[in-house]
């Protein structure tokens, strides 16, 4: 499976063991930033990971700021994309099973290193299962694309 992966500042030691954890476990990560912990600006990694998540298809993204609010609101605005922001491995199983959620968000600063690592992994190992959930899906889509709300 291909991972997707990048932060900003506040996400950047979080996203540095997210990328070496999967790797780890023989996943492709493909890194996309920023390389330091410097000062940047979250929107531009999230839409940059959201498009390379959309290209493949098969790909999962994951996204790390210091809250994972912003990459999370910043991905969500991106047509296509159900990103999740993930607090326990619950969320994270009914994110993917429910949602089809194809791009997980976390905050460094809100969660510990193995809890994260938890949610990851629930996010990773679980499927879409379709059926009812695939209608609410298309709905979501739908409604994207007319500009309307639910």
């Amino acid at each position: 499976m291909r991972v997707i992966i990048a932060s900003d500042h506040g996400g950047f030691e979080l996203k540095r063991l997210v990328r070496d954890h999967l790797r780890g476990k023989g996943f492709q990560v493909d890194d996309l930033g920023p390389e330091e912990a410097v000062s940047c600006d979250y929107p531009p990694f999230a839409r940059d990971v959201c498009e390379k998540v959309l290209e493949d298809g098969e790909a999962l993204g994951v996204l790390v700021c210091g809250t994972g609010l912003g990459m999370s609101m910043s991905a969500n605005r991106v047509h296509g994309i159900r990103a999740a922001l993930c607090h326990n491995e619950f969320s994270a199983r009914m994110a993917r099973a429910h949602n089809n959620a194809n791009v997980l968000c976390l905050g460094e600063r809100v969660l510990g290193p193995g809890i994260a690592l938890d949610i990851l992994e629930a996010f990773l190992g679980t499927e879409f299962e379709g059926g009812r959930h695939a209608k609410r899906i298309d709905l979501i889509d739908a409604l994207a694309e007319t500009g309307e709300t639910a």
